[in-house]
């Protein structure tokens, strides 16, 4: 018999990976080129050159076991060094590679900062809509998801709520800027307010709270936009990051947590993390793309692509009648659909050959999110499809679209 918790599990099994593999189902039956799946936010921009570069140069150059060997259990100093060099300069911080951990993307970063800080019980706050995985994460070691709305207006989190809901079994909050599934980038403004909350709650509660920042999509962002660093705002806050978006590295698994100079207890922290890095499974972050990552810290992967997508699907839903926040980041769009039932739109959509991800699934009813880190081809050939859905739902086209 499977545990209790693992049949909870089975039983609400992420809905973005059930889409993708019905993607991949439709596709055999209709032709590939017929299916317009949005689910899964898997990039379709190639790496840039210098990863292949770096990855010949390092087989080339040094033996396999500086390559393929075991080391510290929070990665290769000299690597964690170049990073913490890296982002001291871009950030103006004064990193060193102690407050580097290297890990198996955000989400091995994700998972190894909750082991090192829950206790059975303790709660995790995070912004409506996160990032499904959040509740399983914190579920792992116990812990409680709350969710704080946010407007949906414009996604900017409600503070007032947030205020209501730390307790003194709060142990962190979870923030996602730019964020999954909304694409919004979170001002100067409230991250001020946001750090001057805690610390106010800190001195109530005489305790630690933590503020974790997940950035998978820190890079990827349009018209100048700025991504601020959380580090500046709030002594209690790790960065979890992922090369799998900036780099289009998804499969290799690879990242960083950084952690704040000042944070309480900061050398506990760093210890903690360490074994937690370990005795997860995870060992260590993947010794080959460690090396290639240091390599590799100023290339970039080409958003002009994103952007493009972005400028057509974007602009034709929003003709279509659909509501839409404009988003300043990521590869996503997150609309509100017709009707309040948004699993019941996504089925809808399915009769398109559309695959949609209801906005339930990020604790936000009545959205869905598009994925458009897909061909260019596949958005236009698609807008036929959600011309057809908007015509289901009798949405009032803004311009005439007969020649989409």
């Amino acid at each position: 018999m499977i545990s209790s918790k693992m049949e909870n599990l089975l039983q609400g099994n992420s809905i973005v990976r059930s889409m993708f593999e019905e993607g991949k189902k439709l596709s055999k039956i209709y032709g590939e080129e017929n299916v317009y799946d949005f689910s899964i936010g898997n990039p379709n921009v190639d790496p840039p050159e210098s990863i292949k570069i770096a990855i010949n140069e390092i087989l080339n150059s040094q033996s396999p076991n500086l390559i393929h060997g075991y080391m510290n259990n929070s990665g290769y100093e000299d690597v964690r060094a170049e990073i913490a060099l890296f982002l001291s300069k871009k950030k103006d911080l004064n990193l060193s590679y102690k407050n580097i951990v290297m890990t198996c993307g955000a989400a091995g970063g994700l998972n190894i900062i909750l082991k090192t800080l829950l206790n059975p019980n303790d709660e995790v706050i995070t912004f409506a809509p996160f990032f499904g995985e959040y509740k399983n994460y914190v579920n792992n070691f116990d812990g409680k998801l709350i969710v704080v709305p946010t407007d949906i207006n414009n996604f900017e989190p409600n503070l007032d709520a947030l205020e209501k809901a730390i307790t003194n079994k709060t142990k962190a909050i979870i923030i996602n800027t730019p964020n999954n599934p909304t694409g919004i980038i979170y001002s100067n403004e409230f991250l001020t307010n946001l750090g001057s909350l805690l610390k106010n709650k800190q001195k109530k509660f005489n305790t630690s709270i933590y503020l974790i920042s997940d950035e998978p999509y820190r890079e990827i962002v349009y018209d100048n936009a700025k991504v601020p660093c959380l580090l500046k705002y709030y002594k209690n806050t790790f960065i979890a990051y992922s090369y799998s978006k900036s780099l289009s590295l998804p499969g290799e698994r690879i990242g960083y947590v950084v952690i704040n100079n000042n944070m309480d207890e900061f050398g506990k922290i760093i210890d903690s993390l360490n074994i937690a890095n370990r005795i997860l499974g995870f060992v260590n972050a993947p010794s080959l793309f460690q090396r290639v990552v240091a390599k590799c810290l100023d290339s970039e992967v080409n958003i002009d692509i994103y952007k493009k997508n972005f400028d057509l699907l974007y602009n034709h839903l929003v003709n279509l009648g659909f509501t839409c926040v404009k988003p300043h980041g990521t590869f996503y769009l997150f609309p509100r659909t017709p009707i309040e039932d948004d699993k019941k739109f996504c089925e809808d959509a399915k009769k398109f050959n559309l695959l949609l991800v209801p906005g339930s699934s990020f604790g936000c009813p009545g959205h869905f999110r598009i994925s458009y880190c897909v061909s260019y081809d596949t958005i236009k050939n698609s807008l036929h499809a959600f011309d057809k859905l908007a015509l289901l739902y009798n949405l009032t086209p803004k311009v005439n679209l007969n020649n989409s």
